[in-house]
C-alpha cells in the first residue's frame, strides 16, 4: 500500500484539517461580521463549485483585488483546493500595473471587491487572458460571486488534485529594485512556512491575530498557522492607530503583524492609556526598522516585539529576532540584528563566487530551506541567478557576528560607492533615526563628478517638528566619519513608499539619475 509521506503534504491538506478540527470556533472577524470554521468551510466549498463551473482546476490561474475580507482569503483557499494558482493584487496598485501582472500570470478569472469595479473594468478591457470577472457583492461589472454561492449547496471539503511541487501562490515582488517578478510558491513551501512560523515567529498557543496590512502580501503569512491552531483572524481594511489600539483591547488580540511604517505611525501617535495587556507578540518585518525606533517601540508596547526577516522568495522565512532579544537595556547591539535562522533553515554569507566569507565580513545573505520558491515565472535567467549553487540569493548584504546573529547592512543594489569607498545607506539611516524629531530616513547615492556618487539623505520629521539639517549632518559625521556624511540632507513631509509599505528608493533616485545611468555595484 502506498502511504503518503510528509513530503507529499499540500497546503490544501492543512486547510481541510483546520476547518474540520474546530467547526464551532470563530475563524474570522471583520467589524460586526463573525464567521465560524464550519461557515468558512461551507463558503469555501461554494466558491470552489462556482469557480469549477468556469473552468478553474489544476493549472488554472485565479486573481483577486480586494481589501481585507474573510471571503478573499476563502477564495485563496478554494483556489488551492482546486489545484489552481492564486495571485493577489495589491489594493494600492494601479490598473496598468494590475493588468501587467494579470497577463504575466495568465489569469483567466479575476475576483474583485465592488470598490474596485472601475479598475476591474479597465483590466478586463485590456486583458487578452481574462475570461471571467466576479465580484464580492453587487456591482455594475461582473457577476456577484457571493450571490452565485448562495445558490450552491455546500459539500464536504477534500484536498484536491494538487501535488507538493505544484505552484499554489504566484506572488509578485514589491519591485523596489526593478520590475516586479512573479515568485512561484509551491504547496511544499507553504506547508514548510506554516511549521516554521509556528515554531519561530512567536505565535501564541491561542492566537487572536490582528492584521491591518493587506493580506495580499506578508500579512497573510500568519493566517493559516493561526487557523491550524484553532485561533481567530481579526481583519482591518487599513491601518488607523486609534482603531488598532481599540481592537487590541476589545478583541483581546494576542498576536499582530506590522510593517515598520505602521509602528512609526503608532509611535508618533502615542499609545496613551490603551489596554495592551492581551498582546503576547507584535511581529514586525517586510522592511528594515531602525534600532532607535525598535527601542522606542519596546518601551511603548512592552516585551512583545519579534522581528521576522526574509523575502517573498522564501516566504519571509529566513531569520527571527526573538522577543527576549529585544530589550535595549540588556544588549542594545542586537537591535541592529535580524536574528538567527528560523527552524529547518540554513543561512550562509557568501562571496561573489558562492564561497563562505570569514566571520564578521560582509557578503550576500543566502538561504536554503523547503520554503524557497521554485523560481520566477517566465524569467529563467533571473531564476538561475537567484538559485545559483542551490542557494536562494537574497540580494541583501549582511554579516554574521561571533554569536551567530546576522546583521543586514543593506541591499546589494543600494550600496553607494563614493570616492572608492563602499557606503551602506542603512548604517547612516540608523544614525539619522536616532536624532530627536526624525520619523524616518532614506539614504541614496546621486551622481557626482568628484566622488562618483555623493551620499544624499532624505528625512521626514515627526508631527510638529522642524529639523536642523546641519545638526543631522554633524551627528552622522561624529558617528560614521566624513566619507559617510551626507553631502545634502533634504527634509520632506513623507518619504515615497511602495504599496507594500517599503521606502521606494527608485522614486528618490529618479530625481537625480536618468533611467539606466546608475550602475549596480
Amino acid at each position: 500500500m502506498n502511504v503518503p509521506s510528509a513530503a507529499d503534504l499540500t497546503v490544501s491538506d492543512l486547510i481541510v484539517e483546520a476547518f474540520g478540527r474546530y467547526p464551532n470556533r470563530e475563524a474570522f472577524v471583520l467589524g460586526d461580521q463573525r464567521i465560524t470554521y464550519a461557515q468558512a468551510a461551507a463558503t469555501t466549498s461554494q466558491i470552489m463549485q462556482v469557480l469549477a463551473t468556469r473552468g478553474i482546476g489544476r493549472g488554472s490561474a485565479v486573481g483577486a483585488l480586494s481589501p481585507n475580507t474573510p471571503e478573499v482569503w476563502l477564495l485563496q483557499a478554494a483556489t488551492y483546493l482546486l489545484g489552481a494558482t492564486y495571485t493577489g493584487l495589491h489594493p494600492l496598485g494601479s490598473a496598468d500595473d494590475h493588468l501587467t501582472l494579470c497577463e504575466d500570470a495568465g489569469i483567466t478569472l479575476l475576483v474583485v471587491h465592488p470598490e474596485f469595479a472601475a479598475t476591474a473594468a479597465k483590466i478586463r478591457a485590456g486583458s487578452a487572458t481574462m475570461q471571467h470577472l466576479l465580484t464580492l457583492g453587487p456591482s455594475e461589472v461582473g457577476l456577484d460571486l457571493l450571490a452565485l454561492c448562495a445558490d450552491v449547496p455546500a459539500r464536504p471539503l477534500n484536498s484536491g488534485p494538487a501535488t507538493a511541487e505544484d505552484t499554489a501562490w504566484l506572488q509578485y515582488t514589491g519591485g523596489t529594485t526593478g520590475q516586479p517578478k512573479g515568485v512561484e510558491v509551491p504547496h511544499r513551501a507553504l506547508v514548510a512556512q506554516t511549521a516554521m512560523l509556528t515554531t519561530s515567529w512567536g505565535l501564541p498557543e491561542n492566537p487572536r491575530y490582528l492584521i491591518s496590512a493587506p493580506i495580499t502580501h506578508a500579512g497573510v503569512l500568519p493566517v493559516l498557522p493561526t487557523l491550524c491552531r484553532g485561533g481567530t483572524v481579526v481583519l482591518h481594511q487599513g491601518f488607523d492607530p486609534d482603531h488598532w489600539l481599540h481592537t487590541v483591547a476589545q478583541e483581546r488580540i494576542t498576536y499582530a503583524f506590522a510593517v515598520p511604517t505602521m509602528l512609526y505611525t503608532l509611535l508618533d501617535h502615542g499609545v496613551g492609556a490603551a489596554d495592551l495587556s492581551s498582546l503576547e507578540t507584535v511581529l514586525y518585518g517586510a522592511a528594515p526598522m531602525t534600532p532607535a525606533r525598535i527601542a522606542e517601540a519596546y518601551e511603548a508596547l512592552g516585551p512583545v516585539l519579534m522581528q521576522g526577516y526574509g523575502q517573498t522568495e522564501c516566504l519571509g522565512m529566513a531569520t527571527s529576532l526573538r522577543k527576549d532579544e529585544h530589550d535595549p537595556r540588556n544588549d542594545p547591539a542586537l537591535l541592529s540584528s535580524c536574528g538567527r535562522p528560523v527552524s529547518a533553515t540554513r543561512v550562509a554569507i557568501l562571496d561573489r563566487y558562492n564561497e563562505p566569507v570569514q566571520e564578521g565580513d560582509v557578503g550576500e545573505l543566502c538561504v536554503r530551506s523547503a520554503a524557497v520558491m521554485t523560481g520566477y515565472r517566465n524569467q529563467p535567467e533571473q531564476t538561475a541567478e537567484a538559485l545559483a549553487s542551490g542557494w536562494l540569493h537574497t540580494g541583501d548584504m549582511a554579516m554574521r557576528d561571533d554569536r551567530g546573529f546576522y546583521h543586514v547592512v543593506d541591499r546589494k543594489k543600494d550600496i553607494v560607492v563614493t570616492g572608492a569607498f563602499n557606503v551602506y545607506p542603512r548604517e547612516i539611516e540608523d544614525v539619522l533615526a536616532e536624532a530627536e524629531g526624525v520619523s524616518a530616513a532614506a539614504v541614496i547615492g546621486v551622481p557626482d563628478e568628484k566622488w562618483g556618487e555623493a551620499v544624499t539623505a532624505y528625512v521626514s520629521p515627526r508631527p510638529g517638528v522642524e529639523l536642523d539639517v546641519e545638526k543631522l549632518a554633524l551627528l552622522v559625521r561624529e558617528r560614521k566619519g566624513a566619507h559617510q556624511t551626507p553631502k545634502a540632507i533634504h527634509v520632506v513631509d513623507d518619504l515615497p513608499r511602495t504599496p507594500a509599505g517599503k521606502i521606494d528608493k527608485k522614486v528618490l533616485r529618479s530625481h537625480h539619475w536618468t533611467d539606466g545611468d546608475r550602475q549596480v555595484h
